[in-house]
């Protein structure tokens, strides 16, 4: 079923305690996928939900998991799989805000490149809740540190790019353990051929929620491209900067060695700017993400999969430093702007004909408008054609 429309939270049957922590964040209309997937989870149903990137999916489940907990029990019942531990932490903490009035409710986030230790003294305390990537979840069970044999509900967020990086034989293993699950949530902005093979296997008469991006969820964004050599890029990117005084910006590479490199060289020219990317240590990673949530770092930069799960709604403009591989690269990558009603801004950086047929076939099969753009004489970018 398609949903195009949210639905007062008081309308869905949730409990005062619930209501309370949604009053105390300022919601009383959920988003689509909130009034689809709500109802159904709460009954214990399994759901299978295509939905863009930031239209709500964390309350869409974590709302019924928090709902159905026994807090009187010192069992693991809800698992929430991500794919990566940026994401995990995203999810832990906003469904630490859900449960913050329903006391005796017990969490933990596992993930890799955190000391096993520290994790294994978390799940002493026996939290009913756990999120986890796949990988780390799946090191606890060989260690027997967790069990899942009385996990209700499991979710998978971000299935299609969980998925995609490889970890299906981890999450069907860990599907395998749970013998006493109800209810199986995928939750998707694509649903790709394996996110449909897990539902196949692993599903019951699953209710299928849609939620188009439509005019209602679809972020105001201007979209442009800029035809430039390689060594102008750079450049160009201060230029936008300081002309268009964004506060905030993400950067996007396809490799780590662009993200070092853009880097450094913004650096260079004094501007704030930090990156994250699979090899650097988890710690510096969790500490630049915070500078940028809390709005104390201009510039942030970053492959897509290290991306994942940083959750700002706020972004003034995002460079496309490299043509992203993937139509559903672009989609995420420009969707971290032109959020929370505020228009936003998208640059591609164009230096080859292959990219350049690249991002056209992007643009056409994600129908989205991108205008070739030139620096005119005054430094101002005017239409290229």
């Amino acid at each position: 079923m398609e949903i195009t429309q949210g639905a007062r939270f008081d309308t869905l049957g949730l409990s005062p305690e619930i209501m309370r922590a949604l009053e105390k964040k300022g919601y009383e209309v959920s988003t689509p996928i909130q009034a689809g997937g709500i109802p159904p989870m709460l009954d214990w149903q399994d759901v299978t939900a295509k939905a863009p990137t930031g239209t709500g999916k964390t309350f869409a489940f974590g709302i019924p998991i928090i709902e159905h907990v026994d807090p009187g029990s010192d069992q693991v019942q809800a698992v929430v799989l991500a794919p990566t531990r940026e994401l995990a932490m995203q999810i832990t903490s906003e469904m630490r805000d859900l449960a913050q009035f329903k006391p005796n409710i017990r969490m933990v986030c596992l993930y890799g490149g955190q000391p096993i230790g520290k994790q294994i003294d978390a799940l002493k305390k026996r939290p009913q809740i756990v999120i986890a990537t796949p990988g780390r979840l799946g090191d606890h069970l060989k260690r027997r540190t967790v069990r899942l044999d009385h996990v209700q509900t499991a979710i998978l967020d971000e299935a299609d790019r969980m998925l995609d990086m490889g970890f299906i034989h981890d999450v069907t293993r860990l599907l395998d353990q749970m013998k006493s699950r109800r209810n199986l949530g995928l939750f998707s902005a694509t649903i790709s051929r394996e996110v449909m093979d897990i539902a196949w296997v692993y599903q019951r008469d699953p209710v299928e929620i849609t939620v188009r991006a439509d005019e209602e969820n679809k972020p105001d964004i201007l979209q442009y491209s800029l035809e430039l050599s390689m060594n102008e890029k750079v450049d160009a990117v201060e230029r936008i900067l300081n002309r268009e005084r964004f506060d905030r910006v993400m950067i996007f590479c396809n490799t780590k060695g662009n993200t070092e490199r853009v880097t450094k060289l913004l650096q260079m020219r004094g501007v704030d700017a930090q990156c994250i990317h699979g090899d650097i240590p988890q710690e510096k990673r969790e500490r630049v993400m915070a500078r940028f949530r809390r709005g104390e770092l201009r510039v942030f930069v970053a492959t897509d999969v290290a991306a994942r799960g940083i959750d700002v709604d706020d972004v003034d403009a995002v460079f496309n430093y490299d043509v992203p591989d993937e139509n559903e690269y672009y989609v995420h990558r420009i969707g971290r702007t032109g959020r929370a009603r505020r228009r936003g801004a998208a640059y591609t950086l164009v230096t080859d004909y292959p990219a350049l047929v690249r991002l056209k076939d992007i643009a056409k099969h994600t129908r989205n408008e991108i205008q070739p753009v030139k620096f005119g004489e005054d430094g101002s970018l005017v239409p290229a054609n």
